[in-house]
């Protein structure tokens, strides 16, 4: 299995036969996971063309895993879209999200470890619903829940549909400052758990070992999810 420090193919658009000035800046990536290069390592990239778009086939599924605070959700927020390249809906499953919802909601003066079990049923329900869907599907993994990733993996089977993993490898310290900025932390000793967890995801990625029924995965740092503008399915 190969790992590919730079796998990014330049996107440009042009006229037949006549001449096409290069933009002023830089010229947008794109990276194709799962279509020939089954590890993408964008951690450290200095290329001038950053890679702006992550490109999965419609109907593919998606986990995006790495340590609280590294910005998952942020990221997921800022580059899902609405719809994937058929007009089809593309669901972000995100349990931060319904966890938001619930504290908007009647039970907002409880506190959260009252009703978590309630939000929690509540994810995986959402979960549940959009793997049946058939559409695209980005899914937000905290890394110690393996058993989330074979559930995913099952549906992508039956489905007959790829998954991909997106890990976010970001030091501990930038991560424990992500969960300050964010008012929302996580004790030590689960800290820890996710370290384990996530540095096991990580390692495997390096050396080209997938979690079972996974095709590729994508190795970003903060400076390589800061350049994305979106992912795409189509």
């Amino acid at each position: 299995m190969t790992v590919h420090k730079d796998a990014a193919l330049a996107t440009t658009s042009g006229v037949a036969g006549a001449a096409v000035p290069r933009p002023a800046r830089s010229p947008l990536a794109v990276v194709r996971p799962g279509r020939g290069a089954e590890v993408i390592d964008l951690r450290g990239t200095r290329h001038t063309g950053k890679v702006a778009e992550m490109r999965f086939p419609a109907g593919d599924l998606v986990v995006v895993s790495g340590l609280p605070g590294s910005g998952k959700s942020t990221l997921m927020h800022r580059i899902v879209p609405v719809l994937d390249g058929r007009g089809a809906a593309v669901h972000r499953i995100d349990s931060q999200d319904v966890r938001v919802r619930w504290e908007r909601g009647r039970l907002r003066r409880l506190p959260y470890g009252v009703y978590r079990p309630l939000v929690r049923a509540a994810h995986y329900l959402g979960l549940r619903r959009a793997l049946r869907s058939g559409d695209s599907v980005v899914v937000h993994d905290c890394g110690t829940l393996a058993w989330v990733r074979r559930w995913i993996a099952r549906s992508a089977r039956r489905g007959g549909r790829g998954l991909h993993l997106v890990l976010l490898d970001v030091p501990p310290e930038v991560a424990l400052s992500g969960q300050e900025s964010r008012g929302r932390g996580v004790s030590g000793y689960a800290f820890a758990r996710h370290r384990r967890a996530v540095g096991r995801l990580v390692g495997g990625a390096e050396a080209g070992r997938l979690p079972k029924g996974f095709a590729s995965a994508v190795l970003l740092d903060r400076p390589a999810a800061s350049a994305l503008e979106t992912v795409g399915f189509g």
